[in-house]
């Protein structure tokens, strides 16, 4: 058995990104996109966020001087395993296998648990992480024969140290990295990479409610004293993509500002 394998070059690798029409999600599509990955990404329901973050993949690609890249987006809920699966195959079907899989897709329903309904349990745990676990079981079969292949698991530093009112979104980041350790064991042998990136709190969406007086001490908190951009996230993502991190698994990597030192 060879000790090492030779991958193909990123113009010939296609990135699969789940939650990829916005936020971290974007960032990543549009990084990878950049690195001269073919990029297909999943959305839930915003088709034209979804199209526009297309388009500046197309423009990274094009800038960073890869003109035949191609793009492609794929909508519906994967809370459900069977939309998860029927997603996977149209990217299949279109673009073909996935080379690298990025686990990016989450939701949040907080509340603390005397007042989370099992629904808000069930939806969170589902998106977060049975939809991961749907996903990896489908790339990995092709990865291992390939002998090559790529799994990011976008986790939480929540997924670290717990957070109160996030009982449900906690517990699946948390999962997100006991499935990252025991992918890694199960696929290395294949020369398939599997880590978690664990960001602190990013400029996203989720962080827009924050007032200034939250922000202010949640930042000075900090070792480095600011949140975190989407673009600090994607570059790690493009970094473990790559042949430099070829002998990096079953890692965890915070991307936190010193959150949790």
């Amino acid at each position: 058995m060879s000790s090492k394998t030779t991958s193909p070059e990123p113009s010939s690798q296609l990135a699969l990104v789940t939650g990829g029409s916005r936020g971290i999600g974007r960032a990543i599509c549009i990084k990878l996109a950049a690195c001269g990955y073919n990029v297909a990404l999943t959305y839930a329901r915003n088709e034209a966020e979804a199209q526009e973050t297309a388009q500046l993949c197309r423009e990274a690609a094009q800038s960073a001087g890869f003109s035949t890249t191609r793009f492609a987006t794929y909508g519906g809920d994967i809370a459900s395993t069977t939309v998860c699966e029927e997603l996977f195959a149209a990217c299949v079907a279109e673009l073909g296998a996935p080379d690298i899989l990025v686990n990016n897709a989450g939701i949040t329903r907080d509340n603390l648990i005397m007042r989370m309904s099992l629904e808000d349990f069930d939806e969170v745990l589902s998106v977060n992480l049975k939809a991961a676990f749907i996903f990896c079981k489908l790339a990995a079969r092709s990865m291992a024969k390939k002998r090559f292949g790529r799994i990011i698991n976008i986790s939480s530093v929540v997924g670290l140290a717990g957070n109160a009112g996030q009982a449900n979104y906690a517990a699946s980041k948390a999962g997100l990295i006991g499935l990252t350790k025991t992918l890694a064991k199960e696929l290395g042998s294949r020369f398939v990479t599997v880590n978690a990136i664990a960001p602190g709190f990013i400029e996203t969406s989720m962080t827009e409610a924050l007032g200034t007086e939250a922000r202010t001490s949640l930042t000075n908190s900090l070792a480095i004293p600011r949140l975190g951009t989407p673009d600090d996230i994607a570059s790690l993502v493009g970094f473990l993509a790559s042949d430099e991190a070829a002998y990096i698994t079953s890692q965890v990597i915070a991307v936190d500002g010193g959150m949790t030192l």
